[in-house]
């Protein structure tokens, strides 16, 4: 299998992340896409030119990360990473949605201050920069919630964000201590 990826996207990030912790790395190759390019190769992988996208075996393209990671988190009949079955499934759910809202902001935030200078739009900018703020208020006020306190175990980087998210500090040992998150991050290197 290939899933193709740009270093950047968060979306790709996932899906490596779970190839790493269900052990994949030898059934999946992972390919660098150049997208946002006139004619590229991978266009004829993927029309839409989105990452991630994974080839299967078959051949079929999937294109969205939650189906990709659904995927590959069943390929081995031991999912991990499924939503409780019961009542929580939507408390999970709904966390993942606004989980994935603030990744939207964010990439559309990360490509437009990656343009030059002259091209980049301030109104684009200054309105993720808000929704991210506004997005991790709301994430704060989610921390004390019970599916929250278990799910997340990361922890905030930087001295500034521990001080204006203090329930965001206060959780578990980190992503520093989880290979894959370290090894899933663009930049990476093995």
């Amino acid at each position: 299998m290939e899933l193709h990826i740009t270093p950047g996207s968060p979306y790709a990030r996932m899906a490596r992340i779970v190839v790493l912790e269900k052990g994949l790395q030898s059934r999946v190759e992972i390919v660098a896409a150049k997208t946002r390019v006139a004619d590229s190769p991978y266009y004829g992988i993927n029309p839409s030119g989105r990452v991630p996208c994974l080839v299967c075996d078959d051949g079929v393209g999937l294109e969205e990360s939650a189906l990709i990671c659904a995927y590959l988190d069943h390929l081995d009949g031991n999912p991990a990473f499924d939503p409780p079955a019961d009542d929580r499934s939507w408390v999970a759910r709904r966390l993942e949605a606004l989980a994935r809202s603030m990744l939207d902001g964010l990439s559309v935030w990360g490509r437009e201050i990656s343009r030059p200078v002259n091209e980049r739009s301030p109104g684009v900018i200054q309105h993720e920069t808000d929704r991210a703020r506004r997005m991790a208020k709301l994430w704060e006020a989610e921390i004390d919630r019970p599916l929250m306190s278990g799910a997340l175990r990361s922890e905030t980087r930087g001295s500034a964000d521990r001080s204006r998210r203090p329930r965001a500090a206060r959780r578990g040992p980190g992503s520093r201590t989880r290979s894959s998150l370290r090894a899933g991050h663009p930049g990476h290197r093995p």
